[in-house]
Parts: structure tokens; C-alpha cells; sequence
């Protein structure tokens, strides 16, 4: 991948969370698949259960990428959030946002952790968070990722076997019936 295109993503995606946190909100795990370097779009896990669903909810985030042939993925999520969801273990920095390339021959974890600053109660009474970035650590080739996004990451490679001409098409339609957010690009 491109430096200017990882940083985009990455400014994006701090961006995204900043944004949720002053909402008081973290922003549900999220896919970027891309197609020869161009970005297909961004899809956010649908709502979950936590436990088993949540767990099977961020996998199948990797339908979108196998159906659009990626040839290369980033994902995105919270080291807290998606442990709490997942009903795993912490492991890593929290809190933490935390984005992995992936392609066919591995994976770099990137970790971008934080102190959270917590503001006064807004007017409706939710407590927002402004990210103080701390800095972060080396990118970590081959790092260990949590289940959810291992086996994401790992299917997002597999190529889909769908009778249908558009099988993308499709896919996205199945996706965004079943909760997940997606948003396409134009590429």
C-alpha cells in the first residue's frame, strides 16, 4: 500500500474515532478492502450481541473483501471495545485503536493508543471523550490480532464461490439487510 494512502486511512480512521468518542460512542469495527490499490469502501460491523455474535459479526466482515476480490484489507477497531463485545481477554494497550494491513502474504498491526480526556456532560447528558494520541509503537509485522480479526482477516482472501453474476452486487445487498453498515466508493 501506498504511504499516502495508509495515511489517509489512518488519519480517517483517528479521525472517525474522535468524532464517536465526542459523540460518546466508539466506532464498531470497520473493513477497507482494496482492489489493486483503490479503495472499494468502508463497512462497519452490524449491531451484535455480545459473545458468540459479536465474534461471528466482525469475522464476516471479510464477505465483502473475498466478494470483491481484495488483494489487500485494513481493518480497524478498539483494543477495549471489541474485548468487552467479544467477551475476550484485554490484550494490548487500552485504549487503543488499532488498524491492521493485511494482503495474501501477511499482516502489520499498527497500534494507535490513547488517554482518554473526559469532558463535561453534554446537554442531553452523555459523557464525551476527546483522544489525547499518545505515541505509538513500532508497526508490528505479523502481530498477534484477537480471533475476530484474525479470522477476518484470514477469509477476506478466500475467494467466494457464488452462482451469480454479481456476487459483490449481492453480497453488499445480503450485508446491509443483515445490519452491516457499507459505504462504497466510487472506484
Amino acid at each position: 500500500m501506498e504511504t499516502q494512502m495508509w495515511n489517509a486511512l489512518a488519519d480517517s480512521m483517528k479521525g472517525a474515532y474522535a468524532a464517536g468518542l465526542a459523540e460518546g460512542a466508539v466506532p464498531r469495527p470497520v473493513i477497507m478492502p482494496l482492489v489493486r490499490g483503490r479503495l472499494v469502501g468502508l463497512i462497519w460491523v452490524r449491531p451484535t450481541k455480545s459473545g458468540e455474535d459479536a465474534l461471528t459479526g466482525i469475522a464476516q466482515l471479510s464477505n465483502i473483501a473475498a466478494a470483491a476480490g481484495a488483494d489487500e484489507v485494513v481493518l480497524a477497531w478498539e483494543t477495549h471495545d471489541v474485548a468487552t463485545a467479544c467477551e475476550l481477554p484485554l490484550s494490548g494497550p487500552a485504549p487503543c485503536l488499532n488498524m491492521v494491513h493485511a494482503t495474501r502474504d501477511g499482516h502489520v498491526l499498527h497500534q494507535f493508543p490513547y488517554e482518554e480526556r473526559v469532558l463535561a456532560p453534554g446537554p442531553e447528558g452523555v459523557t464525551s471523550i476527546d483522544p489525547d494520541w499518545l505515541a505509538s509503537p513500532a508497526p508490528q509485522p505479523g502481530g498477534a490480532l484477537v480471533p475476530p480479526v484474525q479470522a477476518a482477516v484470514d477469509f477476506s482472501f478466500v475467494p467466494m464461490e457464488m452462482d451469480h453474476p454479481n456476487p459483490f452486487g449481492v453480497t453488499v445487498v445480503l450485508m446491509e439487510e443483515d445490519g452491516y453498515k457499507v459505504r462504497l466508493t466510487d472506484a
